[in-house]
């Protein structure tokens, strides 16, 4: 009985352990923003079909190779009168692209930078993923700081009550003040309550955003002493001209438009093929008659006109040779596709022009950016010196409650307005991270890289504008 006993607890203790490690496990921004992308069902689909697509764009190489058919047919034929024939033919044909003005290739290229304009944009969704679950994590954050200094403010203002309620049984102070002291804690209350529940749901979505059932422990904290060097706005403005995605997609779109112009301006060069056939035929088996041509095929096809030309020559065993030459002209096939190349031509000047629009507004805004970033940090200084300089009042109305210059009541509205400046500071500090965020984010920078990487474009700017 003690053995088996024994061994239950043994048992029970192991199931304890492995339940604590579960629930032991940490979350940070970095794994946060894994699980977001991992478990994305639309990354996941763009993911697939982008794989498709690179699928298809590896077998177009198909075009550059010779095409095969093969064919067989048998045509019987039945005379009242002579004889009865049973022709059988057995035919492989070989035809062979030589020369299209680089129309293929061209298009291939157009293929190519659709897919990388799509895989850059499959990056983008990735990375605005990762951003979402980063910014639902501070917020997190934020709310559990904030509710755990109204959680700190309650417990001082139950205790200034009390002790109020003691001052009012003595007659030391009014009811009214212990009514106004009520009406403090009951709103100190309710927002606690109601910020719980704003909290319980943005756990509840968060979770949901990382695939997880239950959210695991937080690591990160919201650090309110953290101060950020900024880059010069010269720079930041550098690295948002080379890297903001939106200027990236634009020259993406620039150079498609630059080949589907050259694509169209080519199409009046000629498309060279080489044509090829082997053939068996006979009445019966085994087939004793064979034969085998070749030809050129020439086509010339504009908007006004479209010319096919073709020249073969075989030779039947054993002795019978052939030859033949065509040609079809069609006038005015597809007038209207001659608008084709003047709609690319325009369609590409509308895109520089957007693109050059685009550079100077995006080189204003990223040192708007910077500027932003520099007032929230300046904000987060001026709330932390309004809190020191809160705490310090808290003391001296102390004092003068001590002296009876004040009444309770009025050092717990102090205590409520010293907790709205905490709750400033650490709403200052959170403003400051999803500032610096986005400036990272509108120049195409990791969390982390603001700093190096703004100084060390501004250390490259440095001998041009010498040179200059």
């Amino acid at each position: 009985m003690k053995r088996r006993t024994a061994a239950l607890i043994c048992f029970f203790c192991f199931l304890s352990a492995v339940y604590a490690n579960d629930n032991g496990r940490t979350l940070t921004f970095a794994e946060a923003a894994e699980l977001a992308v991992e478990a994305s069902a639309d990354l996941k689909y763009s993911n697939a079909s982008l794989a498709l697509q690179e699928g298809a764009w590896k077998w177009g190489m198909r075009a550059y190779f010779p095409r095969l058919s093969l064919s067989v047919s048998e045509n019987d034929r039945l005379q009242q009168i002579g004889t009865d024939s049973f022709m059988k033919n057995y035919s492989v044909n070989i035809d062979q692209l030589v020369f299209d003005g680089g129309r293929t290739s061209m298009s291939r290229n157009m293929e190519k930078r659709e897919i990388n304009l799509s895989s850059f944009r499959l990056d983008r969704q990735a990375s605005e993923i990762a951003d979402s679950a980063i910014a639902a994590y501070r917020g997190i954050l934020s709310s559990r700081a904030i509710l755990e200094i109204r959680k700190t403010a309650l417990v001082l203002l139950e205790e200034q009550r009390r002790i109020l309620n003691e001052e009012v049984q003595l007659g030391l102070a009014l009811p009214v003040d212990l009514a106004n002291a009520d009406i403090n804690l009951a709103d100190a209350k309710l927002n606690i309550f109601s910020l719980q529940l704003d909290l319980t749901e943005t756990e509840r979505q968060f979770a949901e955003l990382l695939g997880l059932e239950t959210l695991p422990d937080l690591t990160e904290k919201v650090d309110v002493y953290r101060s950020v060097l900024l880059p010069a706005a010269a720079a930041a403005e550098v690295l948002a001209k080379e890297n903001n995605p939106d200027l990236v997609e634009v020259r993406h779109s620039i150079i498609t438009k630059q080949a589907e112009l050259k694509y169209l301006s080519n199409l009046w060069m000629p498309t060279l093929r080489l044509a090829g056939s082997f053939g068996l035929s006979g009445q019966r088996y085994p087939l004793t008659r064979f034969n085998w041509s070749l030809g050129i095929n020439i086509e010339f096809s504009s908007p006004w006109f479209q010319n096919n030309s073709g020249a073969q020559a075989g030779w039947e065993l054993p002795h019978d040779r052939t030859a033949a030459v065509q040609n079809s002209f069609s006038p005015l096939p597809d007038p209207a596709s001659g608008y084709r190349k003047r709609q690319a031509s325009i369609a590409l000047a509308l895109e520089q022009e957007k693109y050059n629009t685009i550079l100077e507004r995006i080189g204003r805004t990223a040192v708007t950016a910077v500027q932003k970033c520099a007032l929230a940090d300046q904000k987060r200084i001026l709330a932390l010196t309004s809190f020191s300089l809160g705490a310090e009042r808290c003391r001296i109305e102390e004092i003068r409650l001590s002296l009876g210059q004040i009444t309770r009541l009025q050092l717990m509205e102090t205590l409520i307005e010293q907790t709205q400046r905490e709750i400033a500071v650490v709403e200052a500090a959170t403003a400051l991270l999803e500032a610096e965020r986005e400036l990272e984010k509108f120049l195409d920078l990791k969390p982390g890289e603001l700093e190096a990487a703004g100084l060390a474009a501004f250390a490259e700017t440095i001998p041009q504008r010498r040179n200059q």
